[in-house]
């Protein structure tokens, strides 16, 4: 039994040794995209219909590092900000099966084949989903009836403004907001992969899931229902091609798994209507056994092989001191955030100590919340709340699941269906 926990822990660190160096960069990579190509910048692009709101929308999803939970709200606060549901949907499929570090951990894990093919697919499947909607979906008169007046959000409070320097900010949120929203998602990844390459031999199920439409069909099944954001399903998909699984259906795989869940239906259906949460699912699953089929192909006829979890890559790696040196900086820079946040959440807020006695000063309402994830989620909620007639402030505790609104004249079933409208559940908590 210590045997076996000890392959696979070295399984495991090798496996993060491997990506480690490319997950860096793709964090650093990501901080500045953060910066510079904002939601909130997003917004203001978004409102027109034909293709090229459709495209650009798909087009900015793609490198923006967003989960499959953190990109709900800001999908349902594009549409409430005037985004035709054409243009959410595309951003909707584009935006969570990738993000320049899970690029960079599938050029590590997966290889130049799978770095290139799979964002490309994501940017189609937005744009055919997004076509779709427009062509099948919901008129346009069910937009304009759901979201009347809505307005591209041009005030500073939808920028995010922060008088911090810009490299302050890109270094925050690259090296302590992003891992910390992601890190126990990718380290359980890398822990199932390691798993896979000890229990499983290379290529034993090959006979399974090793071509076919079957093949795709059984990983896009298996990756519907799991909960897991882009970059960690790379690790699980090198798992399965060292199993045995055909390109086509790890590629499936990558596609179903950040792209469904049940959160991300379920808030479709309520904001943007139940005809495009169905062609939602469609495009999905067009795009996972089309793409799929069509990189079995293509894998061969190029002549290019697909690194693997096994001994021919570790031997390589364990040769060398670099992939450990990052690997141990990766740990210690999620460690970091994950220190830096709760240390952040457990201090008290300033709008905590506003409001002074009852009656004078300005008003102070508490909000649960029930559904944040991740900082994008809370980022999302607070933006949309300071956005209301009254409110002069608006600050989210993601660890407390809390939102505490300062202002004049506070509406609170306003406040509470601005949260809801979003995809969560919110109610007002007795003082």
């Amino acid at each position: 039994m210590l045997d076996i926990i000890v392959q696979l822990m070295t399984e495991s660190w090798l496996v993060l040794g491997q990506m480690a160096p490319y997950l860096l960069l793709g964090f650093l990579v990501a901080g500045v995209l953060s910066v510079c190509m904002s939601p909130a910048w997003i917004e203001r692009h978004l409102g027109r219909r034909g293709w090229r709101p459709i495209f650009a929308a798909s087009l900015f999803g793609v490198p923006l590092p967003l989960c499959s939970c953190g990109v709900i709200p800001v999908s349902a606060s594009l549409h409430r900000h005037g985004a035709s549901r054409a243009a959410t949907t595309a951003f909707l499929l584009s935006t969570p099966q990738t993000g320049v570090d899970s690029i960079a951990v599938t050029y590590a894990l997966l290889g130049p084949v799978f770095a290139i093919f799979r964002p490309v697919v994501a940017l189609l499947t937005g744009v055919v989903g997004g076509l779709m909607v427009q062509l099948f979906g919901e008129s346009r008169g069910a937009d304009q009836a759901k979201n009347p007046g809505a307005v591209a959000c041009e005030e500073a409070c939808c920028g995010g403004a922060n008088r911090s320097p810009r490299y302050a900010r890109a270094l925050r949120y690259g090296f302590v907001t992003l891992p910390r929203d992601i890190g126990w998602a990718l380290l359980v990844g890398v822990l199932i992969a390691g798993s896979m390459a000890v229990v499983v031999p290379q290529g034993q199920l090959h006979a399974y899931i090793g071509g076919g439409i079957f093949s795709i069909l059984l990983l896009m099944a298996a990756g519907v229902p799991l909960y897991v954001c882009a970059t960690a399903s790379v690790p699980i998909a090198a798992g399965f091609l060292h199993m045995g699984a055909s390109p086509g259906a790890v590629l499936a795989f990558l596609i179903a798994g950040p792209a469904t869940n049940a959160a991300a239906v379920s808030t479709m259906w309520k904001v943007l209507g139940r005809r495009t949460a169905i062609l939602y699912l469609l495009a999905v699953a067009t795009s996972a056994v089309v793409s799929g089929l069509l990189l079995n192909w293509l894998v061969p006829a190029v002549g290019t092989g697909l690194p693997q979890l096994g001994e021919h890559v570790h031997e390589t790696i364990g040769a060398a001191w670099w992939p450990h040196v990052s690997a141990a900086t990766l740990v210690a820079v999620l460690a970091a955030s994950f220190y830096l946040e709760g240390s952040r959440a457990r201090r008290p807020s300033p709008t905590q100590e506003k409001g002074g006695p009852e009656g004078r000063g300005p008003e102070r309402l508490e909000l649960f919340v029930d559904g944040m994830k991740c900082s994008h989620c809370a980022e999302s909620i607070s933006r949309s709340l300071a956005e209301k007639t009254g409110v002069t402030s608006a600050e989210v505790d993601l660890a407390r699941g809390r939102a505490v609104i300062v202002g004049d004249r506070l509406d609170d079933r306003d406040l509470v269906s601005t949260v809801n409208a979003l995809g969560y559940s919110a109610h007002v908590v007795e003082a």
